[in-house]
């Protein structure tokens, strides 16, 4: 068994809706509807486990029945719950998209006011236990204050997933006001790197993130592959040719990857290569997580 990762950010219950006809606006489409627990930091954790990993997830769960179903389903899979928090009287988060018939997403809401509560107090109180884990990795969804605690607090190695172009900024504005200004992985595609930096390229983009303090910097291209940089050298990484089923799931299991190869001993930009694979995995099956995530790896 590998060494402990802590993931922090949200666990949603996610309501995935796939058309298998063209979109008619204001109007109800023939489809497929499937739920299941979710959540950018659950879903890394989800792929980590799956790998091999012991996981301790960060967390909140509502008091509602979407609550108990991914408490339920979490601690099935295995993830330590040990330092997440059941809020009695709030709503779970809840993740609820819509794809064409291609998997690419079309339009998503993401309720998720109860992420709020992991707030620095919450961080601090935990802090210790962190500190403990092979490395870190959180996700946007948590809000300044937080992340800036954990970018001052984190003693260890600290991924950070942006989440979306809404919440991206939150990283860059933590950056700007910790004591440290250091921040081991930053993962972002590349419409969140260019909305963060207003920057007219990717390349450009990671220059000005690393000038944050950012130490490595993976921007995701979709079928034009990830462009990363280690702040001296930079690599453009080409796409793994894929039958995309789904597109969702697949920046979760890419940063998944990412810490795989860290555990692994795996350097820079190799590592790169890792997180393409566990992307690829999660392209392949119309679920955000690919249950066969681990025989990929195997392979190689």
């Amino acid at each position: 068994m590998y060494p402990c990762i802590t993931v922090i950010g949200g666990i949603n219950m996610d309501i995935s809706a796939t058309m298998t006809a063209p979109l008619v606006e204001r109007d109800s489409i023939p489809g497929q509807v499937s739920m299941s627990s979710g959540g950018v930091a659950r879903n890394i954790a989800h792929n980590l486990r799956l790998l091999g990993h012991d996981v301790r997830l960060v967390s909140v769960l509502g008091g509602d029945i979407f609550g108990r179903i991914c408490h339920e389903q979490c601690t099935q899979l295995g993830l330590d719950l040990s330092l997440t928090e059941r809020i009695d009287d709030m709503r779970n988060g809840l993740y609820l998209c819509v794809n064409d018939s291609q998997g690419d997403m079309v339009t998503a809401v993401a309720d998720m006011d109860i992420v709020a509560r992991i707030n620095p107090e919450f961080l601090a109180q935990r802090i210790n236990a962190i500190n403990q884990s092979a490395l870190v990795i959180a996700d946007t969804n948590i809000a300044v204050d937080s992340l800036q605690y954990l970018l001052d607090h984190c003693m260890v190695p600290l991924m950070i997933d942006t989440v979306s172009t809404a919440k991206a900024p939150r990283i860059v504005q933590a950056l700007q006001q910790c004591a440290t200004h250091h921040l081991d992985t930053l993962k972002l595609n590349r419409q969140e790197a260019l909305a963060v930096t207003g920057c007219d390229t990717v390349e450009e983009a990671a220059s000005q993130l690393t000038a944050l303090g950012v130490k490595h910097v993976y921007i995701t291209l979709g079928s034009d592959g990830v462009y990363c940089t280690d702040g001296t050298q930079h690599e453009h990484l080409a796409a793994i040719a894929t039958q995309v089923v789904n597109t969702t799931g697949a920046g979760d299991a890419f940063v998944a990857g990412l810490a795989h190869a860290a555990i692994n001993g795996i350097g820079w930009p190799d590592c790169g290569a890792w997180a393409q694979l566990a992307a690829h995995t999660a392209l392949l099956t119309p679920m955000t997580v690919n249950p066969d995530i681990a025989s990929f790896f195997n392979e190689e």
